[in-house]
């Protein structure tokens, strides 16, 4: 029975009443407010309710409708996403790299299911590839707020990673004071920053039976900052440029010259990016120093290339965009890079580094003096410093750039 119902009966039983016209009026007042009460939920209430469903209740706590714009959910091959079974595999699918990646990192159960009741709010536990503004997947991150690029951030693994420990300026999980001991939806929001806050909590009992489903324990022992890791932010897609270890096998120690001294070489490009050499440098230059800004932690790729007026790179690794140039414009070894070269160094990390070379032995840089900040600074100082080996430098030519 529905609203609708109960008008047409409530209407029928005035029709019938002949006992005066004040009565008849009375009961179809009675069926408007009989209408009035479905309408609210309240005569007929849908289903019957348990105690652990009080704290799932509230707008928007029920399942986001699966990609209603037809764009990739991860439902997996031949199935379809609309398809109830389809759904549940790839939230349980989901719910395990979740719980991986906080294994990985040695944090307890607890983060694994604050983690679990976010992404179920923000994308249902789908990894979607749209949502408000640019916000895409499991946690809706943003590329444009500093969560990485898109490619990256539809990484199921990539994107739990962010959660636990961060992004750029976006603090994780573990980065907030007492995570782990105060209210879980509490817990979602400090990360998330949601103009929903109440909502996160109401998944709760959901993901523990979800978690209870696939094998997840969520009474897990763990650190509250992982393995010792945690609250070290994610880098972005095309970086974790660096390290911080001076020392390393070839190294010549913080007081040499390793491979020696840089100086000019000729400069005979003819290139096609947003920004001319020479403006790049100056804009290189007046955002260093003093007037950086603490967003460039382990994102040198990124850097290079928005120094040269570029959004992205197109190119996941520092030391990988040195095979991206053409082979003719690479030159291994030499130190006489022109000014506004890309210069790189293999630095026993996947990623590598790469800085750009502003002339007379100075390059820009990112994490060398500060953690996040532009610095210039000599540029033997990766190999004194950081014990990297210096690979050679190209013209600043981006052929995947965007």
């Amino acid at each position: 029975m529905d609203e609708r119902d109960v008008i047409r009966g409530a209407v029928k039983a005035a029709g019938l009443v002949k006992k005066g016209y004040q009565l008849k009026i009375t009961v179809i007042v009675m069926a408007v407010f009989l209408a009035g009460l479905m309408l609210a939920g309240l005569l007929f209430p849908a289903g019957s309710a348990r105690a652990a469903d009080c704290q799932d209740t509230g707008p928007g706590t029920a399942g986001a409708a699966p990609d209603a714009r037809g764009g990739s959910n991860d439902a997996g091959e031949g199935q379809d996403p609309r398809d109830g079974h389809a759904i549940l595999a790839v939230r349980r699918d989901n719910a395990l790299a979740i719980d991986k990646v906080a294994k990985d990192l040695k944090l307890p159960g607890r983060a694994t299911l604050i983690a679990l009741m976010t992404a179920m709010q923000e994308s249902s536990l789908i990894n979607i590839d749209h949502g408000d503004e640019d916000s895409v997947g499991l946690f809706q991150q943003r590329p444009s707020m500093d969560w990485g690029t898109k490619a990256s951030i539809m990484k199921p693994e990539y994107a739990a990673r962010s959660f636990f420990l961060g992004h750029g300026t976006n603090k994780g999980l573990t980065a907030v004071k007492n995570w782990e001991k105060i209210p879980l939806g509490k817990a979602a929001q400090a990360v998330q920053n949601s103009k929903y806050p109440d909502l996160y909590a109401g998944h709760e009992s959901a993901m523990r039976q979800l978690a209870e489903d696939v094998g997840i324990d969520l009474e897990r022992k763990g650190k509250a900052t992982g393995n010792g890791k945690g609250g070290k932010p994610v880098t972005s897609a095309n970086s974790e440029c660096g390290v911080n270890q001076p020392g390393t096998p070839g190294s010549a120690g913080p007081g040499g010259s390793a491979g020696g001294k840089f100086s000019d070489g000729k400069q005979s490009w003819d290139l096609n990016n947003p920004r001319s050499v020479k403006d790049a440098i100056a804009w290189a230059k007046a955002n260093a120093g003093s007037h950086s800004t603490k967003t460039w932690y382990r994102r040198c790729l990124a850097y290079t290339a928005i120094v040269y007026g570029w959004n992205v790179s197109g190119v996941t690794y520092a030391i990988d965009h040195y095979t991206v140039v053409p082979k003719s414009m690479r030159h291994d070894k030499d130190r006489h890079p022109p000014a506004g070269a890309l210069m790189y160094w293999e630095t026993g990390g996947r990623a590598g580094h790469i800085a750009v070379y502003l002339g007379d032995g100075k390059v820009a840089s990112n994490d060398i003096l500060r953690p996040g900040y532009i610095d210039i600074v000599d540029a033997e100082l990766f190999e004194t410093k950081w014990g990297a080996t210096y690979v050679g430098w190209t013209p600043p030519v981006f052929p995947k750039a965007g």
